[in-house]
């Protein structure tokens, strides 16, 4: 198969929750080991305490006392030590580096931003929501961060192509699909609409390499060592 340039030089690879194959996912410690394998991307979830900080975790759901609540029900300083807030994430690991998160609670948004726009680091975040109307209702506030649309191919009612040309008119940069749904066709019908494309569960080496060929513009991995090394042979 010939291999599809990207429009993004290089592609950017993104440490899934951290190199959460190696590390506890979604803590300081994962963050850190993936920046040191030298993934120049992080992912995660941000959530919304109580008190109205945005906070790294995948479940929003945490032990207090004999059962489970939402971090939504929970001041900061309720939480387990081991779930970062996104400042703790700034602070631990400077900004220089590409962030993925997971908008897991809309009200999370604006303080998000507010937070990675203090670290220097807004053009440097790309906010993922599989509902593109909320995508498009936070234009206003996201600034110079990036609106990521996270979907399925058997969720695009219309079609790949309708789905594009929405995007395209909504100014949404960027489609995030399970690295399953991808193929070169698919990668070429977005980049035809000037729409990054995502590839995200690629766990493999060959999986990566396969993505990296069809020309996708970044991939999400929680083995930070296979992803790296086939960056390298791309």
């Amino acid at each position: 198969m010939a291999r599809l340039a990207s429009m993004l030089q290089p592609p950017i690879a993104f440490a899934h929750r951290g190199a959460s194959a190696h590390a506890p996912a979604n803590t300081l410690e994962a963050f850190r080991l993936a920046r040191r394998l030298g993934a120049p991307g992080l992912e995660s979830d941000v959530w919304l305490t109580a008190d109205g900080i945005p906070v790294l975790d995948h479940d929003g759901r945490v032990r207090h006392g004999m059962r489970h609540r939402p971090i939504a029900s929970l001041n900061r300083q309720e939480l387990p030590t081991h779930i970062p807030a996104l400042a703790d994430l700034y602070a631990a690991c400077g900004a220089d580096y590409e962030l993925s998160l997971d908008l897991k609670d809309a009200a999370a948004a604006a303080t998000t931003f507010a937070v990675a726009k203090d670290a220097g680091a807004l053009a440097r975040l790309w906010l993922c929501h599989p509902d593109r109307e909320v995508l498009v209702g936070l234009q206003a506030e996201a600034g110079d961060a990036h609106l990521v649309h996270s979907t399925r191919l058997r969720r695009m009612p219309h079609g790949p192509e309708r789905l594009a040309a929405q995007l395209a008119n909504d100014g949404i940069e960027v489609v995030n699909l399970h690295r399953s749904d991808w193929t070169g066709g698919l990668t070429t019908l977005f980049h035809r609409f000037g729409r990054l494309t995502f590839g995200w569960d690629a766990q493999h080496e060959r999986m990566i390499l396969d993505l990296l060929d069809m020309g996708i513009d970044a991939v999400y991995s929680d083995h930070v060592d296979r992803m790296m090394d086939a960056m390298r042979q791309r």
